[in-house]
């Protein structure tokens, strides 16, 4: 029997959208107030979901806590608060997007966690925009 357990968070963060190989002019077409030279921010709420077997011993698909822990120190500890463009490794040559973050913050965890869980990010950048990332 499968089953999916999630797990939310929250962290801020600033970004600017932009392509260097492009013109200011394009840029500005393409990305609107998201090239802003000075960055803009946003609350991201992360949700982590894991997908797969209870355990018959402890009833558990995967320990909470661990995947709190992992989320905590691994994701949130290193963009929480940050330039994503200024403050990461992981964005000093990637564009920012949502769907990279969500791509970046997969292939995090994906190293974490076990092959045998399957793992989906989605990812909301605003209220009523988000993207999801499932590996494939």
């Amino acid at each position: 029997m499968k089953v999916s357990v999630f797990r939310k968070e929250h962290f801020n963060a600033a970004h600017r959208l932009n392509n260097p190989s492009w013109s200011e002019e394009k840029n500005q077409a393409i990305f609107g107030k998201c090239n802003n030279p000075s960055f803009h921010g946003h609350n991201y709420e992360l949700f982590v979901e894991l997908f797969g077997e209870i355990d018959p011993d402890t009833g558990y698909v995967y320990d909470m806590k661990i995947l709190s822990d992992l989320i905590k120190e691994h994701v949130l500890n290193k963009f929480d608060h940050k330039n994503l463009n200024l403050d990461t490794d992981e964005f000093s040559k990637l564009n920012p997007t949502a769907e990279n973050i969500a791509v970046v913050i997969w292939n995090i965890l994906r190293e974490k966690i076990d092959r045998r869980f399957e793992l989906k990010i989605r990812l909301y950048e605003t209220e009523r925009n988000f993207v999801e990332y499932n590996g494939n």
